[in-house]
């Protein structure tokens, strides 16, 4: 279940997790009655996650994109454990912009080949 983060928990709260979640893959999707359910970003490796309160704004910064939220109105978050799983930020105008977390797939060690050269 998510839970609401008060504005004066954001710039804390995304600092220490930015932190705990590097590594991880995020899906960005942004939902409002005028765009419609749009994907911004499917499964980039994440940098971080800030919160400027001087400009209130939000940045979510992946490999090749950068989304910015500006004036966000609510956060909720959804955690597993104490780990975060996703997000969803409602903007100024009422978009919503949820940010899905996930780790990035692990590949199977390659195979040795036993043959030897002759």
């Amino acid at each position: 279940m998510a839970k609401q983060l008060e504005k004066s928990q954001w710039r804390a709260y995304f600092d220490r997790m930015s932190r705990a979640l590097v590594g991880k893959r995020a899906e960005i999707e942004v939902a409002s009655l005028k765009l419609g359910d749009q994907i911004e970003a499917e499964w980039l490796p994440l940098l971080g996650i800030s919160y400027d309160p001087k400009d209130d704004i939000i940045e979510i910064a992946l490999e090749g994109v950068d989304h910015l939220i500006p004036k966000p109105r609510e956060v909720y978050v959804e955690e597993n454990g104490l780990e975060l799983s996703s997000l969803e930020v409602i903007d100024a105008e009422g978009t919503h912009q949820i940010i899905v977390l996930k780790d990035p797939m692990m590949l199977p060690a390659p195979a040795q080949s036993t043959a030897k050269a002759s």
